[in-house]
């Protein structure tokens, strides 16, 4: 069997650059382990599968797969799947709906070379820095809030967040999906970098979902429901972030990376 693939890398508009990820649209659903080992041989932070909607109010269904595991959500990949349907795929209009098994349905605008994706905000709850944390992470953070299936660390500043090494076989020892970082920014309203192993990835170059958690963080912090953020990991990535109530709107740029077919067995 061959497949299309596309891999797109999101947040930017230079290659090798963001958070890539790849995207595989399929005329009807293959069984899940097929899908799992498509994603471990892209060894990518995420893999995206798109299928057409049968049901009303959406145009597609939507999947996310990292090596490991499936996602509840992720939005670099979102960006990335409806930035190859306006760019690879023909989708008609400036506008695509995608429902999805865990996160409901979301709502992607294109504005020009911007990508907007509508997601669902994580409800911040208090955290604690445990030894453990704090051991795996190599540094004390100055606030833990929990934020879904993933751990927000707060610290004072930017270089904090950069210096960063974490003992990742310790940090798989953590009970959380995934551990943000963050730290007020310089040219940007804040920065972060996010650490998911127990999903798979050590480190995922810029997070979506990330930021589901980050612009309510921020924007309580600051006073304001529209920022920039700056993920800081080696590959860069920037978003604009809006609250509105218990969604959030991320707006970035993707590329095309790569065109091509993969062939599976029937």
């Amino acid at each position: 069997m061959e497949l299309r693939i596309f891999q797109i890398d999101a947040f930017t508009s230079e290659v090798f650059r963001g958070n890539p990820a790849a995207v595989v649209p399929l005329d009807s659903w293959l069984p899940d382990v097929s899908l799992q080992q498509i994603a471990l041989e892209n060894n990518l932070s995420e893999t995206a599968y798109i299928v057409p909607a049968a049901e009303a109010g959406a145009h597609y269904e939507l999947r996310w797969f990292t090596p490991t595991i499936e996602a509840p959500l992720c939005g670099h990949a979102t960006l990335a799947a409806a930035f190859a349907l306006f760019h690879e795929l023909g989708h008609a209009g400036d506008s695509v709906r995608f429902s999805t098994r865990q996160s409901g349905v979301l709502s992607v605008t294109r504005e020009g070379e911007l990508i907007r994706l509508d997601l669902p905000v994580y409800t911040l709850g208090a955290g604690e820095t445990t030894a453990q944390l704090e051991h795996a992470l190599g540094r004390r953070p100055a606030e833990v809030w929990t934020a879904g299936p993933k751990l927000l660390c707060v610290f004072e500043n930017k270089r904090d967040v950069l210096e960063l090494a974490p003992d990742m076989a310790a940090l798989r020892r953590v009970d959380a999906e995934g551990v943000i970082v963050t730290a007020p920014g310089t040219k940007h309203d804040f920065v972060s970098r996010f650490f998911a192993p127990n999903a798979g990835v050590d480190e995922d170059p810029v997070c979506g979902s990330a930021h589901c958690a980050l612009t309510p963080y921020w924007a309580k912090r600051l006073g304001r429901d529209t920022l920039s953020a700056h993920q800081v990991s080696a590959r860069e990535g920037e978003l604009a972030c809006e609250l509105h109530g218990d969604r959030v709107t991320l707006s970035g740029k993707g590329v095309t990376y790569l065109r091509g077919v993969i062939t599976i067995p029937d």
